[in-house]
């Protein structure tokens, strides 16, 4: 009897121990596992930073108008209006690239079928024959508020559509050639003298309404398309004027019947003294009479 004592409490004994010594396994094997899992997804955690930290200091260090190596070149045509509008606003037909920053020193790369360009009070200073080669669909391009002192021959001659033609407030001593359909142009406020505009600039401007050469140096008025009804030439270094200036000086018959607003106030001109230069107009010329 008390042998079987003895054997049933060793038996418990060993029972016991081996079951301890299984769940001691198990519950090492999940600290593993768990140990591992946390590893494994801290690891991926980490290689996911990783990328993304690099990708991010690749990239930030890449202009905004860096090209895709991978993709189509800009000479392709594809994309390569992306750089500019990123810096400018475009819409349907019209980019404004107004007080861009950083400085805009030359004439952006237009979209394809651009037909409206506002690119003003930046840092242009001077249009090239390419700046505008390609994009013949422009009807109206102002550059007001620049630093242009220098256009250069044909830059505007392929653009048979533009209408309207700013060049207000630049720097401008010579005025280039010009489209043959512009009904405004503007140079108010430029360093403009005779003798860099050609008397025949505007003759074969027929659709011209609307001219504007105020806050310049010019000590003559220019030939003025029959075209014209507003005619600003305030604030030049004008002395003189003749019978031929506005009315035609061989025909005292001719009346003038479009131009109907002429300023000369600000020139050095004494306009009482030429009477018969002004008989074919509407209205006479504000300026100073004595």
């Amino acid at each position: 009897m008390e042998t079987r004592l003895r054997m049933l409490v060793f038996t418990f004994i060993l029972t016991a121990s081996v079951l301890l010594a299984s769940g001691r396994q198990g519950s090492q094997h999940r600290q593993e596992d768990v140990l591992f899992n946390e590893n494994v997804n801290f690891k991926t955690k980490m290689s996911k930073r990783d990328v993304a930290a690099d990708y991010n200091s690749n990239t930030a260090l890449l202009p905004a108008d860096t090209p895709d190596d991978s993709g189509p070149s800009p000479a392709e045509g594809d994309g390569s209006d992306l750089p500019t509008c990123l810096l400018c606003v475009c819409l349907t037909g019209s980019v404004y690239c107004e007080e861009v920053s950083p400085d805009m020193t030359s004439v952006p790369a237009l979209p394809k079928e651009t037909a409206y360009l506002y690119a003003r009070y930046n840092k242009i200073t001077k249009i090239t024959a390419r700046d505008f080669s390609d994009i013949v669909t422009l009807k109206r391009i102002d550059l007001t508020g620049n630093l242009i002192s220098e256009i250069e021959d044909g830059a505007f001659l392929k653009l048979e559509l533009l209408e309207e033609l700013s060049l207000a407030e630049n720097q401008l001593v010579r005025l280039p050639m010009l489209p043959p359909k512009l009904t405004s142009f503007n140079a108010n406020h430029n360093r403009l003298r005779t003798k860099g505009v050609k008397a025949t600039a505007f003759k074969k401007l027929t659709r011209l309404k609307s001219l504007f050469l105020a806050h310049n140096e010019l000590e003559a008025v220019p030939i003025v398309p029959e075209s014209v009804r507003i005619l600003h030439l305030h604030n030049n270094n004008i002395s003189t004027v003749s019978t031929d200036t506005f009315c035609k000086g061989n025909d005292t018959y001719y009346i003038r019947p479009n131009l109907n607003e002429i300023r000369m106030d600000g020139n050095p001109v004494i306009l009482a003294q030429y009477p018969n230069s002004f008989t074919c107009l509407q209205s006479l010329p504000v300026g100073k009479y004595h």
